[in-house]
């Protein structure tokens, strides 16, 4: 019999993620699966239910919670020879991966894809020692993200994040960043660095709309400035897909980037604080075989 395993956040959507949990059960179970319940009691508890499946030959691992619990469930997958297929369903606040794979948004639909014969490979990305999933942010305006509430994103979304830095928006000053990225580099001062593998980031669908799950690239912006003057006009520009054209943008792709500052700069990573500069990135091709839906 097939072994899957299911990792659920308890607290994720609004405090429903046991009722799900027991609805994906019940369609694994349907499907001849034998099924592992495991829930999150802390931090790096998914990571290590997940190590537990790869070394025990599991063939599916579902994750069941927002973009730090599949953060901390694919990381379980660092090193590992054998990888499950990932199964997800989003109950967080803006499920940038979920919204990449055209997964949906409303869990009971979520999980009826979970019947979908079709996958997909795609990339995972590896910063230092750690895998993401979507996104890799550094600078000024990154740090200020950290401050963002659960009740504001919970209300808010992916706002919450815009209104964040437009709240701090005269309190984050440029910083100097050194980027080398495949035999090339940039030098100068920015108040905030991107590197997205998918096109959704902060649940805004379209700040890479060329960036695919599996092209096998890092899409890279630096914003030179950030001010009173030119916020509306980056914000239209996030908003209609057209970010890397903007005048204080530069906009590149790679497959490995370094990252240094004179300066102490932390990192956000899958929307979670991560490590601070010097950082290596680099993209691991068409990694992971996700559960698609029939059609996307």
């Amino acid at each position: 019999m097939r072994q899957a395993m299911i990792i659920s956040n308890p607290s994720s959507g609004k405090e429903e993620a046991k009722q799900y949990m027991s609805q994906v059960q019940e369609i694994l179970e349907s499907q001849q699966y034998e099924v592992v319940v495991n829930e999150t009691t802390g931090e790096g508890d998914a990571t290590n239910f997940c190590l537990s499946a790869c070394k025990e030959g599991c063939d599916l691992v579902i994750s069941i919670g927002g973009d730090g619990t599949l953060h901390e469930t694919i990381n379980g997958m660092m090193d590992q020879e054998h990888l499950p297929r990932l199964g997800v369903v989003p109950l967080g606040t803006v499920n940038d991966f979920a919204r990449a794979l055209n997964i949906s948004l409303d869990p009971e639909e979520a999980i009826r894809q979970l019947c979908s014969e079709r996958t997909h490979r795609v990339d995972l990305g590896e910063i230092n020692d750690r895998l993401f999933a979507n996104v890799v942010a550094a600078g000024s305006l990154a740090e200020a993200l950290f401050s963002v509430s659960s009740e504001e994103k919970s209300k808010l979304g992916s706002f919450a994040y815009l209104k964040e830095g437009l709240k701090d928006l005269m309190n984050t000053p440029a910083k100097p960043l050194t980027i080398e990225y495949d035999g090339q580099s940039w030098e100068g001062e920015s108040p905030l660095f991107l590197a997205a593998l998918t096109n959704s980031v902060g649940g805004f669908e379209k700040l890479s709309p060329e960036a695919a799950v599996d092209d096998g690239l890092i899409h890279c912006f630096v914003i030179r400035s950030m001010n009173v003057f030119n916020t509306v006009t980056l914000g239209t520009s996030l908003l209609f897909g057209n970010l890397k054209n903007h005048k204080d943008v530069d906009y590149f792709t790679a497959k490995e980037v370094h990252v240094r500052s004179t300066e102490a700069i932390r990192t956000n990573v899958d929307g979670e604080e991560g490590p601070s500069l010097p950082i290596r990135i680099r993209v691991l091709p068409r990694h992971i075989e996700v559960i698609v839906p029939e059609e996307i």
